[in-house]
């Protein structure tokens, strides 16, 4: 046994950036330490696994006790370490498939609920061509965990269904046919049918011919195939899910046989794994640009931005937004408020819309064809939003992509299916006859680059031209959109929200956007505050300026975050403090700390 992955040579660099001893009383310094997890040997004798050396808390846990595991690789002996994705929640549980890429589970949620989007994805051992295999708009299993590709079985693979609490690892063994429409749950057969997660949390038995929710057994852990009919499981047939010694390993089989491999007395067996020869899946050449990589770059084709976007006509996408969902580093854990008196992390960034901070990378052009083609930061969790020539929101990308540097990739259009050929009357794009560009800056902006926060961009286009309608005295419609303070936002900013004036998606929900949402459904097209003010007011007849009514449409269109990073006291017990909601900066908005200490932060 040798140990490849060790703690990292800046430990105590690493310790001092969370110093709370500054709390006194039994305040001591926090230490550091990160836990690398779930290995998987790659063709080129290289190994990929899930770690939390990124360093980020996971976006819906309140306290911020939760670590974000993402996904790495390294050589065979430890060395030449490399960060493949960037979650701001989790990816996990990679394992080979026949092909050469790596399958391995995402959670996410990009204006969707925080439980029901843990999908299957592939990507190559460089972290490049990443793209969803299933489940990316199913909400029951809420997870699907530890996934494997049959052998000899290349649209088959097996998948372990799972709650979201208790966070376990314990469900149901499914079978997935990638054959079948992988917008609906046609793919999914249950090899074992008698278990299944209708509601969150916990399980539910077919028991004599009903459906009962209860904690224990029959449950089921980490399925591996041998065929499309076997699998190898870690089985507890009648125990309370959380006995020590209930699991042992068995053989199980489509029919419903259940044959017992082996069981210890003292303590329960996992991870059933067949030591036999395989083939060697080939080893998928880097066909990154590495002139590209070194900028830090990728390329992005869009093909047709309308192929799938039903309802809309030719010629109504003039740009698409490139945007960021940016992960919460552990250094903007509040060490001054340990208790969460004042607000917990999920309040950091919104009331009731999202977690995550967005950030603006800029807009590029859509050509007449519908086709795009243009530069995107890598190693970031980039989203695309189609745009009409007014920068309203037509339809929203509600999922990621980790594009790695030098990576050159194209996608058919809006809403596609992995793998999904170009229809036979495509001809070349008008884009890919040009050099991509460079995302440029929205009317009013002078960089491309930008936060996105309520009280430098919205704040100020409704104390220049509502306000005076709308103040603290008398406001008509009972309607105060002033910037005064509240406990942890501002009174325009409340009022909006609390009357769902803007159209959202609830990332702190359960299951809020979890399905396909077609065009317009949220967002600035669908927002009553957007058509009030491109309608004007009665007795206001002043037209917004494009770039003013731009700041408006971006902010709805990100989701109506209120703060533009995750850096500051918020509270308004803290008003007298020196970081007291500051503005922020591009690369504070990034997640890149202020030059403070922990105390002063």
């Amino acid at each position: 046994m040798r140990q490849l992955t060790f703690r990292p040579d800046d430990e105590e660099a690493r310790i001092r950036k969370y110093d709370n001893s500054f709390l006194g009383g039994t305040a001591r310094m926090y230490y550091h330490q990160t836990d690398d997890m779930h290995p998987c040997y790659l063709p080129d004798g290289g190994i990929c696994f899930t770690s939390t050396r990124c360093e980020y808390g996971t976006l819906c846990d309140a306290p911020d006790a939760l670590s974000t595991a993402v996904l790495y690789r390294m050589d065979g002996d430890g060395k030449n370490m490399e960060r493949l994705t960037n979650s701001a929640v989790s990816e996990f549980s990679p394992s080979m498939m026949a092909d050469g890429r790596i399958l391995y589970t995402r959670w996410e949620y990009v204006d969707k609920g925080q439980l029901g989007i843990k999908c299957l994805w592939a990507m190559k051992p460089d972290g490049s061509g990443s793209v969803e295999v299933y489940g990316n708009d199913i909400q029951y299993p809420p997870t699907l965990l530890h996934g494997r590709q049959i052998p000899g079985q290349g649209d088959l693979f097996v998948v372990l269904g799972t709650p979201h609490y208790p966070q376990s690892g314990i469900g149901t063994v499914i079978r997935l046919n990638m054959v079948k429409n992988i917008r609906t749950r046609e793919p999914m057969t249950y090899i074992t049918p008698h278990v299944d997660i209708r509601q969150e949390g916990g399980w539910n038995h077919l028991v004599d011919g009903k459906w009962v929710r209860h904690t224990r057994g029959p449950l089921y852990m980490d399925p591996y195939p041998l065929s499309a009919e076997q699998y190898l499981v870690s089985h507890n047939p009648d125990k309370p899910w959380a006995d020590v010694r209930a699991y042992g390993l068995y053989l199980i089989d489509e029919a419903g046989n259940h044959s017992l491999v082996y069981r210890d007395p003292e303590f329960s067996c996992w991870q059933p794994y067949p030591l036999r020869p395989r083939t060697t899946p080939p080893v998928l050449p880097d066909t990154r640009d590495s002139e590209l990589a070194q900028q830090n770059l990728a390329v992005c084709m869009v093909q047709d931005v309308y192929h799938g976007m039903e309802g809309v006509e030719r010629g109504a996408v003039k740009y698409l937004r490139v945007m960021e969902q940016v992960p919460r580093p552990w250094e903007c854990r509040r060490f001054w408020d340990p208790r969460g008196k004042y607000g917990s992390h999920t309040a950091l960034v919104s009331r009731g819309s999202v977690l995550a901070v967005k950030v603006l990378h800029g807009v590029v052009p859509v050509c007449e064809d519908g086709s795009a083609h243009f530069y995107v930061p890598a190693d970031r969790n980039i989203y695309f939003q189609a745009l009409d020539e007014n920068f309203m929101e037509i339809q929203r990308e509600r999922t990621y992509v980790n594009y790695r540097p030098g990576e050159r990739r194209s996608c058919v259009g809006c809403h596609e299916t992995p793998g999904e050929p170009l229809p036979r009357r495509y001809r070349p794009t008008i884009a890919r006859a040009g050099p991509p560009v460079m995302p440029g800056p929205q009317p009013g902006d002078t960089t491309a680059q930008r936060p996105i926060h309520y009280m430098t961009d919205v704040q100020p286009v409704l104390d220049t031209y509502c306000v005076g309608c709308h103040g603290e005295s008398d406001p008509k419609g009972r309607l105060d959109l002033t910037g005064t303070l509240t406990e942890r936002f501002c009174r325009s900013y409340e009022n909006i929200l609390r009357r769902r004036l803007v159209k959202t998606f609830d990332e702190g929900s359960d299951w809020g956007g979890t399905p396909y949402a077609p065009p317009k459904t949220v967002g600035s097209y669908a927002s009553r505050f957007i058509v009030q003010v491109r309608k004007g007011c009665p007795g206001n007849p002043t037209q917004l300026p494009l770039a003013d009514f731009v700041k408006l449409a971006t902010w709805v269109d990100a989701n109506a975050q209120y703060y533009g990073s995750y850096w500051g006291r918020r509270n308004i017990a803290y008003k007298d403090h020196p970081n007291f909601r500051p503005v922020p900066t591009f690369a504070s908005a990034s997640g890149k700390p202020p030059d403070l200490e922990p105390e002063d932060r």
